[in-house]
């Protein structure tokens, strides 16, 4: 089966071939339409194409529904907007959810209860009950965790790229600073840097808490470019969240998730 598979985020598109094309998510339509184009390549021929993408989104449709991201092609089908054949089959899975799919079929987790979080420029969560990942009527993750509240504004303020530099700012006095820098500072012995990760993972671990109860969630996957420094929030988030297994989501599980859309004819 010949099939193109990719992964369409705010700052990259990246394909199972392990190419990267830079996307702007506030580019033109005619910038983002021609960037997809690019990604994917001739279309003629495929067996089909899979696209993870984040929400909102209609997955069934495939059309468009960001404010946030990609706002200039918002209502654009996603076949017309990269001129897809009608005879090449195409299958959408929000990214996360597609994400944790790929894990629970690489990790054969079908008999526990498993959650992911994404942790980049945003915030994102999704579960899955005996291998099933659980979806709202709309296709995206069924519970959310950016958007829970936390002092005057939101957790993804805190618990992010923004939320990294912002705490380091206010420490240091230094806003130049990004995520990764403060990271490498903090694994070379930064105290500031690694009280700042530290702290992410407290808040991190305390707001996942109900979650792990209420769900009874035995294992958390964690996935995004901030995850690649789980070991500065791995003992804060280990306190406050004893007796579940944490660990990075394999590589490449977003390709296998997407996959998984055209062997079982999903969404």
């Amino acid at each position: 089966m010949k099939t193109i598979l990719v992964d369409i985020g705010g700052t990259f598109i990246k394909r199972s071939d392990g190419r990267q094309f830079p996307i702007s998510s506030d580019g033109s339509r005619e910038v983002i339409a021609e960037t997809i184009r690019r990604a994917i390549g001739p279309a003629d021929g495929l067996d089909g194409i899979g696209v993870a993408i984040p929400g909102p989104f209609d997955f069934e449709k495939g059309i468009f529904l960001m404010d946030h991201k990609f706002a200039a092609v918002k209502g654009v089908s996603f076949r017309e907007l990269v001129s897809i054949p009608e005879s090449v089959p195409l299958k959408f899975g929000h990214d996360v959810n597609t994400l944790l799919d790929g894990a629970v079929r690489m990790l054969a987790l079908r008999h526990i209860n498993t959650a992911l979080v994404t942790l980049g420029t945003g915030l994102g969560f999704a579960y899955a009950l005996h291998g099933i990942v659980q979806r709202n009527a709309a296709g995206s993750p069924a519970r959310s965790l950016w958007n829970l509240p936390w002092k005057e504004g939101i957790l993804e303020d805190a618990v992010s790229a923004r939320g990294i530099r912002i705490a380091y700012a206010r420490k240091t006095g230094d806003g130049t600073q990004s995520a990764y820098s403060i990271a490498n500072k903090a694994h070379d012995g930064d105290p500031t840097a690694r009280d700042v990760y530290a702290h992410i993972g407290t808040l991190l671990g305390n707001a996942l808490q109900e979650y792990v109860r209420e769900l009874d969630i035995r294992m958390i996957l964690f996935g995004g470019q901030i995850a690649q420094s789980l070991d500065l929030m791995m003992n804060p988030l280990q306190d406050t969240l004893p007796g579940i297994e944490l660990r990075h989501v394999p590589k490449n599980a977003v390709f296998e998730g997407l996959a998984g859309l055209f062997e079982n004819n999903k969404e």
